[in-house]
């Protein structure tokens, strides 16, 4: 750990702080990207008392004598990992609700609900999220009658896996006032049955509907969460993550913790919607602060809905859903107006779009505005998860960065086949095609969307194989990436995608010292040994903020 001396009192001219007051780390077998798009190894780094790297040692350079040694006992070292799309207070939220992302069937999702209220009954609504209805035998989404079987004296709301559906109870509806003669909101849309009434399903913005009527946490139930938060990402040896969402109030929440030396992950902020945006940056994006751990850097827009709950706007029906090609959250209108109004300030756009339609859609609106707001944007199109094949060139003609996250592909594969049919998946999940094309990649999670892991996501990238080994040979396996790149992915290329390239993201001399102390090279062990990786310790700026062998990942 780097520690800090005061100099003495008398005549600093006579007496100053001690020049050596370093950090060696040695003994180890290191690697991190290089700026040529492969790899570089090393045995040693020197951290100066700032946090940053002041030294990268090589087999056979001499060690420099300093104050501080870390021995890194012939151990693993990599770069901190960046998540670059995450939800962070979602995240501690989800771990202070009811978890029904491991339910395989309606009975077994009802049977945890009913559970968690009665382990509950002071809460005066039971919230949640995770349930996934691909998974369960009955395929179909859920009612509220059926909820209310379980949970019938309060309200309960509970988000889709993806959080582009939510499930409410007729107690929670009546709170909302949704009737049968309720409109569906623009963007979104009411599940219905015979007659007209709401089914208890809500899609994309219909989720306001409900979720409006929720108490808003208190300040200090966001302080909680975001400490949770924390522990959760630097746990998998996250170290950065891109925000993507953020609220007034989460920034105030990451202000408390930096101001009171709490906050240990660094965070990309973007913030949900241009009032968020203009309400935290102001006339622009703000400047890094607490020593690059925060910084906002623009604002997350919104094209269309997931595939999971058919909200994906895409070009042509569904397969499983003749006549439905999904919703569109923006028009091309609005769109323009919202991207607009933050480039004129400077603010960095990262839009989610997931279906095909969506994305040629937003590709047009970049390839309009980017002559007139020239200059390093860095235009992120978050997820770009299923791409018209003859859109694809589209991303490199002004360097668009495909915010994608691998495990969405082995997650969403039989889905997407459902969704799609076999005919249009050339496009989809396609990392090597965009990359081929001239498009920049940044990879991430969506958590809590899935797991904060980027180990698993880092073998997906190579692999396209499931954690369950299926299919063979990997889907599509045309699309995956290298070792190198799905490295540079989950560090360098994720740094750049949130303007901190320079700051951290590698280690090299000058950039923050985040790195992790691991169980295996992961340039050697096989996509399924990858993803089994072990995280020892993390270090951010050079300090230790996690132990593997102390500190415990908070559970629901």
């Amino acid at each position: 750990m780097i520690r800090k001396f005061a100099a003495f009192s008398i005549s600093l001219s006579l007496v100053a702080t001690p020049a050596m007051a370093d950090t060696l780390v040695d003994n180890v077998i290191g690697v991190t990207v290089d700026g040529t798009g492969g790899i570089d190894t090393f045995t040693g780094l020197v951290i100066a008392d700032d946090g940053r790297i002041k030294t990268v040692l090589h087999r056979g350079d001499k060690k420099p004598k300093t104050s501080f040694r870390i021995d890194g006992k012939g151990r693993f070292v990599m770069p901190g990992l960046i998540d670059s799309h995450s939800h962070v207070m979602s995240v501690g939220m989800a771990a202070m609700t009811l978890d029904l992302s491991n339910t395989r069937s309606l009975a077994e999702a009802l049977a945890a609900i009913g559970a968690y209220a009665r382990a509950h009954p002071d809460r005066p609504w039971i919230l949640g999220r995770g349930w996934n209805q691909e998974l369960w035998s009955e395929k179909r989404f859920p009612t509220a009658a059926e909820l209310d079987g379980v949970v019938g004296d309060r309200p309960v709301w509970l988000e889709r896996v993806d959080g582009h559906a939510g499930w409410a109870n007729s107690r929670a509806l009546a709170l909302s006032g949704v009737t049968a003669v309720t409109r569906d909101p623009a963007g979104g849309k009411i599940e219905r049955i015979a007659g007209g009434k709401p089914s208890g399903v809500f899609i994309d913005t219909a989720q306001d509907l409900v979720s409006k009527v929720i108490p808003a946490p208190r300040p200090e139930d966001l302080d909680y969460a975001f400490d949770l938060a924390q522990r959760i990402f630097l746990s998998y040896g996250v170290t950065a993550t891109a925000d993507m969402g953020t609220s007034i109030e989460d920034w105030q929440a990451f202000r408390r913790a930096g101001d009171a030396g709490t906050l240990k992950i660094r965070i990309m902020s973007y913030g949900a919607g241009i009032e968020n945006m203009a309400l935290i940056g102001g006339p622009g994006p703000s400047r890094w602060l607490y020593d690059d751990k925060l910084r906002l850097n623009g604002v997350k827009l919104y094209m269309d809905g997931a595939l999971g709950s058919r909200g994906a706007s895409l070009k042509l029906p569904y397969s499983d859903a003749p006549g439905v090609k999904g919703l569109r959250i923006t028009s091309d209108t609005q769109l323009r107006n919202l991207m607009s109004r933050a480039a004129l300030d400077h603010f960095q756009i990262a839009v989610h779009a997931i279906g095909d339609e969506a994305n040629a859609a937003l590709l047009s609106a970049i390839e309009e505005m980017a002559p007139t707001y020239n200059g390093d944007r860095r235009w992120r199109i978050e997820h770009a998860q299923i791409v018209d094949p003859a859109d694809i060139t589209r991303f490199g003609k002004y360097g668009i960065i495909a915010s994608m996250q691998p495990v969405h592909q082995t997650s969403d594969r039989l889905m997407a086949e459902a969704r799609l049919g076999p005919n249009r998946l050339g496009g989809a999940y396609a990392w090597h095609s965009i990359l081929a094309a001239g498009g920049k990649l940044a990879f991430g999670s969506d958590a809590p969307v899935e797991l904060p892991d980027p180990f698993a996501g880092l073998a997906a990238a190579i692999s396209r194989v499931g954690p369950d080994g299926e299919p063979a040979g990997g889907w599509m396996p045309q699309e995956r990436v290298t070792r190198e790149q799905a490295l540079a992915g989950y560090t360098a290329w994720g740094a750049y995608a949130g303007f901190a390239d320079g700051r951290f993201g590698r280690l090299v001399v000058g950039e923050r010292a985040d790195f992790l102390f691991v169980d295996r090279d992961v340039m050697l062990a096989s996509p399924s040994q990858l993803a089994k990786t072990v995280v020892l310790q993390v270090y951010v700026g050079g300090q230790l903020v996690w132990d593997t062998a102390k500190d415990k990942r908070p559970t629901p």
